[in-house]
C-alpha cells in the first residue's frame, strides 16, 4: 500500500520548487549533538583509537623532528664551505653523513607508524560501516509499516548507502589527520621557538588571518553540504522509484513529467554540491597565498638575523620548513572541518533514521498456543491510518474454524485495511481482534504471523530461483514438498518448460515471467506454508479465465478445514463462500450468503448487478 505512484515521491513538506514541485524545508543542523553521538557511537573503539592516538603522535614527532636535524647538516656544510674558502678548515663529510642518516631513520620510523596507525584506523571505520548498516538493517525490521507508507524507498536507501559511507570515509582518512595536524601544530610551535622567538611571532600573524578564512568558509559550505546529502537521497528516491515502475511511467506517458522531476532533484543537488565543493576548493589556494606571505616575512627576518649572527643558516633553511609544516595542518585542519560538515549531515540522517519510532513491542509474556483452530473475531473495531480520518468506524464479526469468509465493497470501504490489522502491520485504534479466543496483541508478531499465508493482488518475487521464491513459503522444506506445492497451485507444468526448470533465476524485477505465472508461484508459496488461516487478496486476477478455474479449484481443496478471508472484486468467484461481509465506509452494512444478499436486494446485489451491466453504475468495484 505505498503511497508512491510512478510519478510521485511521497507526501513532501516545505515549500515549492520550480513546476510546482515540493522542495524539503532545511533542517536545523544539530552539529554538536550528532558529533556527540558519533562519539558515543566510537566508544567501543576506544582502545583501537587510543591506540592510533598514540601512533600517530608518534609518527609526527619523529616528521618534526627531522627538519631541525637537518638543517644541522646545511649548517655543517655552510660552515665547511665558509672555512675552505678562508683556508683554514674543510668540510665534515662525516659528520653531516651521521646527520643525514640519523633523519633518514628518523623518517622511516614515521612511515612505520603511520602505516600502522592507517591499517588499524582503517579495520575500525570498515568494522563501524558494518555497524552503521547492520543497526540500519535490524531497526528496519522494527520499524512500522506506517513508516514506510510515508517515505520514499530511496531516502531509506541512501540512508544505508551514501550516508554511511560519507561516514566512514571521513573516520577512515579524516580522523588520524585530524590527530597528525593538532600535534603537528603544537610540535611544529615548540620546534619554532626553540629556533628564535621573534621569527616565531612573525609566523604567527598568519594564523589570525587563516581562521577569518576558514570560518568564513565553513559559514558559507554548510548549508550546502546539508543540502548536497537531502537531494542525494530524492535523486537515488527518484531513480529507483522510476526504474521500478517504468513499464507503468511509460504506458501513461509519463517520461516528460519523470524528466522534469529528476532535472529539478539533479539541478538542486548539482548546484548544492557544486557551491560546497567550490567553497571547499577554495581553502587550499588562499590559504597557501597566505602561508607565502609568512615565507616572505620570515625568510627576510631571519636573512637579517643571520646577517646579526643571531641564528644559523641551517636554522633559517629548519624554520622555513616548520613555517611550511605550519601552514599545512592548519590548511588541512580547514578542510577537515568542512568534510565533517558533510559527515555531519550525512551522520544526522543516519542517527535521525535510527532514532525513527519503532513498532509496539511485543508483549513481554505472548501466548503460546498448542494448537490454532482458526476461529476469528472482530469486537468493534475502530482504526484509521491517520488517527483524525478514521477508515473503519465500527466492524464487528465472528468467523468459526474452517469458514471461507468473504468481504467485498467498493474501493476504499476497508477491505485491505481489514487484512492489515488481522496481520498486525496496523495496531487498531480501538476494540480488538482475536484468533484462537486471544488478542493478537497477546501474541508475539511472529508466532501470529507464522498462523497466515497471504496472497496479495501485487505479487512479491526475489532474485533467486523459482524452488527458492515457492520455498520462501516455509524454508524447511524439502524440494519434493515444493514441487508438490507447485503441481496443486498448477505451475509445475509451467516451470517444466523453462531452460533449468526450477532452477531458472528470476532477474531482480522478476520480469522474466508474466504477471499470472508470478500469481501461480505466490500461490504455491502459499500452499508450500500450509497455514491455519489464509488470506487471498484477489489472488486470481492476474490469470486468463481457463487458470482461474483451475486455480479455484486448487484453492477450495486448500481452504478446506483452514479459516479463509477472501478478499474479491469479481463477486463471481465468491459465490461459495460460507459468509460474505459488504462493507460500505468502513461499515458491514450486509453479510450473509450470496443467494440470500441477492434476494435481500440491497447494497450488495446493486453491486453484483453493476458488474454485468454494459455501462457502469456508481459504487461498481475497482
Amino acid at each position: 500500500m505505498s503511497m508512491h505512484g510512478p510519478f510521485g515521491g511521497g507526501p513532501a513538506r516545505g515549500r515549492r520548487g520550480p513546476g510546482g514541485m515540493m522542495m524539503e524545508r532545511e533542517k536545523p543542523r544539530d552539529f554538536k549533538g550528532t558529533m556527540i553521538k558519533l562519539i558515543q557511537y566510537l566508544g567501543s573503539y576506544r582502545i583501537a583509537i587510543g591506540i592510533v592516538l598514540v601512533f600517530a603522535v608518534a609518527s609526527t614527532i619523529f616528521t618534526i623532528a627531522g627538519p631541525k636535524i637537518l638543517g644541522q647538516a646545511t649548517t655543517k656544510l655552510f660552515e665547511g664551505v665558509m672555512s675552505q674558502i678562508a683556508g683554514t678548515g674543510t668540510i665534515d663529510f662525516d659528520a653531516i653523513g651521521t646527520i643525514i642518516l640519523t633523519t633518514l631513520g628518523l623518517y622511516l620510523l614515521s612511515a612505520l607508524f603511520s602505516y600502522v596507525q592507517g591499517w588499524i584506523m582503517a579495520s575500525v571505520s570498515m568494522d563501524i560501516t558494518y555497524r552503521f548498516r547492520k543497526d540500519i538493517a535490524e531497526k528496519i525490521n522494527r520499524m512500522p509499516l506506517r513508516y514506510f507508507d510515508g517515505t520514499n524507498q530511496g531516502e531509506v536507501l541512501s540512508r544505508i548507502t551514501n550516508d554511511v559511507d560519507t561516514v566512514s570515509q571521513t573516520l577512515n582518512q579524516s580522523l588520524t589527520q585530524i590527530i597528525t595536524s593538532v600535534v603537528s601544530v603544537i610540535g611544529v610551535f615548540i620546534m619554532m621557538l626553540s629556533i628564535n622567538w621573534m621569527m616565531t611571532l612573525v609566523a604567527l600573524l598568519i594564523v589570525p588571518l587563516s581562521l577569518v578564512i576558514t570560518g568564513l568558509v565553513i559559514s558559507q559550505s554548510q548549508k550546502y553540504f546539508k543540502q548536497q546529502q537531502d537531494y542525494l537521497g530524492h535523486v537515488n528516491g527518484h531513480v529507483e522509484e522510476m526504474y521500478g515502475g517504468h513499464t507503468v511511467m511509460k504506458a501513461f506517458n509519463g517520461e516528460a513529467r519523470s524528466v522534469e522531476k529528476f532535472n529539478f532533484y539533479n539541478d538542486t543537488l548539482y548546484d548544492s554540491a557544486w557551491k560546497s565543493q567550490f567553497l571547499s576548493g577554495l581553502m587550499m589556494p588562499v590559504m597557501g597565498f597566505v602561508g607565502n606571505l609568512g615565507y616572505v616575512a620570515v625568510s627576510i627576518l631571519g636573512g637579517w638575523l643571520a646577517i646579526q649572527q643571531a641564528i644559523t643558516v641551517g636554522d633559517i633553511q629548519a624554520f622555513i620548513q616548520y613555517v611550511r609544516s605550519f601552514t599545512q595542518p592548519i590548511t588541512q585542519l580547514a578542510n577537515i572541518s568542512n568534510v565533517f560538515q558533510q559527515t555531519a549531515a550525512a551522520a544526522e540522517r543516519v542517527f535521525e533514521f535510527l532514532a525513527e519510532p519503532e513498532e509496539v513491542p511485543d508483549t513481554a509474556h505472548p501466548v503460546q498456543l498448542q494448537t490454532v483452530d482458526g476461529d476469528v473475531e472482530f469486537q468493534h473495531v475502530r482504526f484509521g491510518y491517520d488517527p483524525d480520518k478514521i477508515v473503519i468506524k465500527d466492524f464487528s464479526a465472528t468467523i468459526a474454524p474452517g469458514q471461507k469468509i468473504a468481504i467485498v465493497g467498493p474501493t476504499g470501504a476497508g477491505k485491505t485495511t481489514m487484512v492489515k490489522l488481522l496481520m498486525r502491520f496496523y495496531d487498531v485504534n480501538s476494540g480488538a481482534i482475536l484468533v484462537g479466543g486471544h488478542d493478537v496483541r497477546e501474541f508475539s508478531r511472529h508466532d501470529l504471523r507464522r498462523m497466515f499465508a497471504m496472497v496479495l493482488q501485487d505479487t512479491w518475487l526475489y532474485n533467486g530461483s523459482l524452488m527458492e521464491n515457492i520455498r520462501y513459503g516455509r524454508p524447511d522444506a524439502t524440494d519434493e514438498e515444493v514441487i508438490a506445492a507447485a503441481r496443486t497451485a498448477y505451475v509445475d507444468h509451467f516451470i517444466r518448460t523453462l531452460p533449468d526448470g526450477y532452477d531458472m533465476v528470476l532477474n531482480e524485477e522478476a520480469s522474466n515471467v508474466s504477471q499470472g505465472q508470478k500469481q501461480l508461484l505466490t500461490i504455491a508459496r502459499a500452499i508450500l506454508a500450509d497455514p491455519k488461516v489464509l488470506i487471498l487478496d484477489e489472488a486470481t486476477s492476474s490469470v486468463d479465465t481457463r487458470t482461474e478455474v483451475l486455480i479455484q479449484q486448487a484453492m477450495d481443496d486448500l481452504m478446506k478445514g483452514r479459516t479463509s478471508f477472501v478478499i474479491a472484486h469479481r463477486l463471481s468467484t465468491i459465490r461459495n463462500a460460507d459468509r460474505i461481509l459488504v462493507m460500505q465506509d468502513g461499515d458491514i452494512v450486509e453479510q450473509g450468503q450470496h443467494e440470500e444478499l441477492l434476494a435481500r436486494g440491497g447494497f450488495y446485489a446493486e453491486l453484483y448487478n453493476s458488474q454485468f451491466e454494459t455501462v457502469p453504475q456508481a459504487g461498481v468495484l475497482a
